[in-house]
């Protein structure tokens, strides 16, 4: 008798605990009675009735899921990779529980259709330039659509844009093209502009007195601090002067 006593002791005891449910704070308990719903467990300790009740946990917190890569068509028939990533958060636990056998893969699933279907409305061009965009225009429906499962999407990122190896090629050519038009522009810039300094100059020489003498100089004082073979003669300027005059006379 005492036996069966404690066996019936232990019964209640394990019975009583398998009814204690602990919910996170970062939780929210969806009950079900029966089946039926009958009610939501904020976090802390929470008691069930065992066999007839059961608690299914929530996360509530941001969560991200990865879109794998979809292979799209753009709007000018270009095929190219593009995945991106969704962050969304449940607001409404019994929603999520009770309109779809698994919230996380249907917002999944649903943002892979999205990304294929926005992103072949862009051409190339736009879908490399316009990320923001097309990201904001994919959140906006999976959003539409995942509210009826008490899901707010947070947030669409588009992440890698994969193009054809051909298609690489062929931008790789156009941006080099780009660099060297860009390179010719800034030297012939810098060529004209070395060349209106060098006109200035010689005009600034050749209207000043004397300018040309003392340009002169300089140059020989130059070349006669490098070691050569070299011999400067120095004649004065009225001499090459005297000589210019004779040279015109007997041209005459």
């Amino acid at each position: 008798m005492i036996e069966l006593t404690w066996v019936l002791i232990t019964i209640v005891i394990v019975f009583i605990l398998s009814g204690i449910k602990v919910v996170n704070q970062y939780e929210r308990g969806v009950v079900l009675t029966l089946g039926r719903f009958t009610g939501v467990r904020e976090p802390g300790l929470r008691i069930v009735v065992p066999i007839f009740q059961r608690i299914i946990r929530v996360d509530v917190r941001s969560t991200p899921i990865d879109v794998p890569k979809q292979e799209v068509i753009t709007k000018d028939n270009v095929t190219a990779g593009v995945d991106a990533v969704v962050y969304f958060r449940v607001l409404e636990a019994p929603k999520a529980v009770l309109e779809t056998t698994n919230y996380v893969y249907a917002t999944s699933q649903f943002a892979q259709a999205a990304l294929r279907d926005i992103t072949g409305n862009f051409e190339l061009d736009e879908l490399l330039s316009k990320r923001e965009e097309i990201s904001e225009k994919i959140k906006e429906i999976v959003d539409q659509q995942t509210s009826q499962w008490g899901i707010d999407v947070e947030a669409v990122k588009i992440q890698n844009i994969e193009l054809p190896s051909d298609m690489k090629r062929a931008m790789a050519k156009q941006a080099e093209a780009e660099r060297e038009r860009r390179s010719n522009i800034i030297n012939a810039e810098g060529e004209r502009a070395a060349a209106e300094t060098l006109a200035e100059a010689a005009r600034i020489i050749s209207s000043t007195p004397g300018a040309i003498n003392l340009r002169t100089l300089n140059t020989i004082e130059r070349i006669s601090t490098e070691p050569s073979q070299k011999t400067t003669l120095l004649f004065p300027i009225e001499m090459l002067d005297a000589i210019r005059t004779i040279g015109d006379n007997l041209k005459r």
